[in-house]
């Protein structure tokens, strides 16, 4: 399947990570209902909604069975281990903020996912360096107050440092009133999706 990269996280209240600050879960997988604890400042969760329908999406159309997922602005990892609970079998999650990095660590540690690659990096260092293999699904949520050009830059060095290939889908989550991202070539806007305050804008990695 194709790859792609996600970022974000959601709210629940089943079994706990020894986290006693704010959490969210895991909607659906294997590790369904399983709690996530969220960074205490400075990260803006994914509401479970807006997840459900991101997910929903992606199942139907090609699936993640197998999936090598991105998650950039990780976060709690919600959208990265949502995807393992779904059958992808990579994560790799991007997040440079001290506070948030220690949370993705624990939240890695309490569900024992073997998939999961956490990255204590800036994203822009870790897209300048070039990957093993390209993703299938991409995942980016990055501060709404980032500005396009800063996005744009982003987005071009996924596709010129070859984390995207043909196939892959890329998720961009950014504000309501933001703008479709500027594309670079070869990724084609497919869509985009508003829920309240939240726009899922998706794009795929056009064929060689």
């Amino acid at each position: 399947m194709a790859d792609v990269l996600c970022l974000t996280p959601v709210r629940g209240s089943h079994r706990g990570v020894g986290h006693h600050g704010p959490v969210t879960r895991i909607v659906a997988g294997a590790a369904g209902g399983r709690r996530l604890a969220v960074p205490p400042k400075g990260t803006r969760p994914t509401s479970d909604r807006v997840r459900e329908a991101l997910f929903s999406a992606l199942e139907a159309a090609a699936g993640l069975d197998g999936a090598r997922v991105l998650d950039l602005y990780a976060g709690s990892g919600a959208l990265g281990f949502e995807a393992l609970s779904r059958g992808a079998v990579l994560a790799t999650l991007v997040e440079s903020d001290r506070a948030a990095v220690g949370v993705l660590r624990g939240n890695a540690a309490a569900l024992g996912m073997a998939g999961a690659d956490v990255r204590a990096a800036k994203v822009d260092k870790v897209l300048a360096t070039t990957p093993d293999a390209p993703y299938d699904v991409v995942f980016a949520d990055p501060p709404y107050a980032l500005g396009d050009a800063e996005l744009t830059a982003v987005l071009t060095a996924l596709v010129g440092n070859g984390w995207t290939a043909p196939g892959t889908t890329v998720v961009v989550e950014r504000g309501a009133r933001s703008g479709e991202p500027d594309w670079p070539a070869p990724l084609t806007p497919v869509r985009t999706r508003k829920y309240g305050e939240t726009q899922l804008h998706w794009a795929t990695h056009g064929p060689a």
